[in-house]
This record gives structure tokens, sequence and C-alpha cells, in this order.
């Protein structure tokens, strides 16, 4: 899937480098990739993909539309603890 490059910039500012992903679902038979895997973005292709470094040391990129995945929110609790000091 292409996308124009009003989308693109759209995903570069959406998924800056640095921000962590959740896996949701990818339908790739040939990945070890699963539900719940982490990772950093790298950046976004030309193509519209985004370009992972997972955690588990995969480099298989997104593909928005056809891969489900969220914005991961690690340090959420750290958050609310601060908060209440």
């Amino acid at each position: 899937m292409m996308y124009d490059a009003r989308k693109i910039e759209a995903l570069k500012n959406r998924y800056p480098a640095g921000t962590r992903i959740e896996l949701i679902s990818m339908d790739d038979p040939y990945t070890k990739l699963k539900s719940g895997d982490k990772g950093t973005v790298l950046g976004v292709d030309d193509a519209g993909q985004i370009v992972m470094n997972w955690d588990s040391g995969s480099s298989l990129s997104l593909i928005p539309g056809e891969d489900s995945f969220k914005i991961a929110c690690e340090n959420q609790i750290d958050d609310e603890e601060d908060m209440e000091l």
C-alpha cells in the first residue's frame, strides 16, 4: 500500500522516531513477533511503513492499515505516582 506525501507526513508526525509501539496483531506467517511485543520507531519510510527496532531484535516494519498496533504507555504508572507527590 502506497501513501501520498500528505499521508506520509501525517504518519511521521503521529509516530516520530523514539515513539514506543505495542503490537496488537500482524498478518505475517514468517514473523516471530506476537501480540504484546514492544519496539521503538526509527522513522517512517517513503512508502509509509513505520520502520521499527523491536525489543526482540526484529527490524520488521509496520504497515498502517494492515498491521494492528498502538502507542505504548509504559510510564503511565510512574507518571501517576509522580503526580501524587
